[in-house]
């Protein structure tokens, strides 16, 4: 479903609306390239967040990092970066924009909680339950230890056109809303498979962040 979705919001791309709304996308890419310097240490890898897929584009990162501890590597040694995209994007926005578009009911991620669409991210900073395991870091304590973590803007167009639409609200407005409700330190990027390349070519392993 978000795929066909996907591709019928295409035309709202090139929409001359969005010129604007790309000016204040633009001024983020400049500081992208700057961005993927801050990879450092032997330790490099990158996961591929296409999907929600319970946690795992966040799991798998804290994982890099507790793994590389436990033999002998210490978090000033390690990067793990976290691309969000397609429709793991929404792991990159804060509650406000979650409850207010229902990323939750959009995407298919319910709250461990309520049982319910969840009307949060999970995953910033995670309760109890909504890891299935103790102990796991959210995005910003893995922010604190030095895990990078950025947004695809494609997929921030896409999936924000298709809430304006079935908000009837206008879709520059949409999108500029999400863009400025982004989480903390979380980079912009002009599209996930953009980050992913720029990545590797820092040094970066691949990883699917799925099964």
């Amino acid at each position: 479903m978000a795929l066909g979705a996907t591709a019928a919001s295409l035309p709202f791309l090139t929409h001359p609306a969005y010129a604007e709304s790309d000016q204040l996308a633009e001024s983020k890419f400049e500081e992208a390239d700057d961005w993927f310097k801050n990879i450092k240490g032997k330790h490099r890898i990158v996961y591929d967040g296409s999907t929600p897929h319970g946690g795992l584009p966040v799991i798998w990162n804290w994982a890099f990092y507790t793994s590389n501890n436990e033999t002998g590597s210490k978090d000033s040694e390690i990067t793990a970066m976290t691309v969000f995209r397609h429709t793991g994007l929404m792991y990159a926005f804060n509650d406000e924009i979650w409850k207010k578009y229902q990323l939750g009911a959009m995407v298919g991620v319910n709250d461990s909680y309520t049982e319910a669409p969840s009307l949060r991210n999970t995953v910033y900073e995670p309760k109890e339950k909504d890891f299935p395991l103790p102990g796991i870091d959210g995005v910003k304590r893995l922010q604190e230890r030095g895990a990078l973590f950025c947004a695809c803007n494609l997929a921030t167009k896409v999936f924000s056109s298709m809430a304006a639409k079935s908000m009837n609200i206008d879709p520059t407005e949409a999108y500029n809303d999400w863009i400025n409700g982004l989480l903390p330190d979380v980079q912009l990027v002009p599209s996930g498979v953009w980050a992913l390349g720029r990545a590797q070519d820092n040094g970066c392993g691949y990883i699917f962040a799925g099964g």
